[in-house]
């Protein structure tokens, strides 16, 4: 069974990615990985999402993956003197002198090399793994058949980790230095503004003031936008290709997204792993995949070769994903006793009243979904909703407020209730309840 590798930008993402079925989850500190406009960790934070991590039996690596200027480099040695007791599994490195730094300082730190690296044929993966790397995230670029042809020439202690979904770039492994000369921001050193995703004009010299669409349809050109990866429906091929760890690119996307997206390859994957001869995709996976904010998907270049299909966007912006309403929370028996005294019933005809901390408003009338470990989402109608105190409420407006909602069937804590149909939830198949 490869490893489901998942996003943690933030402890709330961390804590999503390892109850929804993530093997392992990759996050920064507040310095030298890829993604810097995330949350990421504080020192102090990531000491104790380490051992969070740890004490269910999942492990943490950390992305140390930007290419640092020479000023930098006493903050680094700095950096990794902070964190070197705080047990992270394995660091995320694409730049040569931070590997070495990191053999340096942290001797016995197992080492990944970053899709940075843009490791593409058999030469290079093994030139990094001479250099001690424990494992190789491969180019983004790479069909299924170069990537037999590097398994074959690795020693079999070396791992291969790949992505099989989230954003891509247009450029190469993600090295662009587009976002640098317009605004400054360099996406080496983790700034990107993805400015591959604006739009554009083509302007005369000595014409200014008349700028002229470049038109791919009405809504203008995406000559550099990216079609996001989605490779649920490869399922068979990804696990029979030698890749040791399928990883989930997402840091900057919501919790909500870290929990759909790691659920939906987790059932995949352990449905494949349970009867291999008999797999079959399950169509309600993709659902829980269209959900989720995202762009037109494609299956990168696993299946296709760049120059034939560069898995460039034919439509503007995001698929918006579903509102995430609330998350369900502890049991807390005061509460309960509140809402018993104001004569409420915690159990009825109806179903069950359980506690959420909400995300955003939901009212009651509304149709609603929860997701659950291991599970699509299963729909119902909201209702009743109560405070804390046993007053029945319309909605809950009010961000992270507690409250009370009756469900018709169990919920667990981490159930997820997002936005669903209207009443009269239309199941997609008659088992989906």
């Amino acid at each position: 069974m490869p490893e489901l590798l998942s996003p943690a930008g933030n402890f709330e993402k961390l804590k999503a990615a390892l109850l929804y079925g993530a093997d392992a989850v990759y996050c920064a500190g507040q310095m030298f990985g890829m993604r810097s406009a995330a949350d990421n960790f504080t020192n102090d934070q990531l000491k104790e999402a380490v051992e969070y991590t740890h004490a269910r039996g999942k492990k943490l690596y950390l992305t140390v993956n930007t290419m640092p200027r020479t000023a930098e480099y006493p903050l680094l040695r700095k950096f990794l003197h902070q964190i070197k007791d705080f047990g992270i599994d394995a660091m995320i490195v694409a730049d040569m002198g931070v590997l070495a730094t990191v053999k340096e300082i942290l001797p016995d730190m197992e080492i990944h090399i970053s899709t940075q690296a843009s490791i593409i044929s058999p030469a290079a993966a093994c030139a990094w793994a001479a250099l001690g790397a424990k494992r190789l995230v491969l180019a983004r670029e790479l069909s299924f058949s170069e990537i037999a042809a590097i398994r074959a020439a690795l020693p079999d202690d070396v791992e291969l980790e790949a992505f099989v979904h989230g954003s891509m770039c247009v450029s190469y492994s993600g090295r662009c230095l587009l976002a640098n000369a317009l605004n400054g921001r360099d996406g080496n050193r983790g700034t990107c503004s993805q400015p591959c995703r604006w739009n554009y004009v083509l302007v005369e010299e000595k014409r200014p003031e008349m700028p002229i669409p470049i038109e791919q349809n009405e809504h203008g050109t995406f000559i550099m936008s990216s079609k996001d990866m989605c490779t649920i429906e490869c399922i068979p091929q990804l696990m029979q290709s030698g890749i040791d760890s399928f990883k989930i690119e997402g840091r900057m996307k919501s919790a909500y997204y870290t929990a759909v997206v790691t659920n939906a390859y987790r059932m995949a994957m352990d449905a494949y792993t349970k009867d291999p001869e008999h797999y079959a995709f399950d169509p309600d996976w993709l659902c829980e995949l269209e959900s989720v904010s995202h762009r037109t998907y494609g299956t990168g270049f696993y299946l296709d070769d760049p120059m034939n299909n560069p898995q460039l966007l034919g439509e503007c912006g995001y698929m918006r994903e579903k509102a995430y309403f609330a998350t369900a929370t502890e049991y807390n028996q005061e509460e309960a006793s509140a809402l018993a005294a104001a004569g409420v019933p915690m159990q009825n005809e109806q179903g069950s009243l359980y506690r959420f901390v909400q995300r955003n408003k939901v009212s009651v009338g509304e149709g609603a979904e929860v997701i659950s470990p291991g599970k699509i989402g299963k729909g119902f109608d909201v209702c009743e909703l109560y405070a804390p105190d046993g007053t029945a409420i319309p909605s809950a407006p009010h961000p992270s407020m507690i409250f009370w909602c009756r469900v018709p069937f169990e919920i667990r804590e981490g159930d997820i209730m997002r936005a669903g149909s209207s009443k009269g939830f239309d199941k997609r198949r008659p088992d989906s309840l």
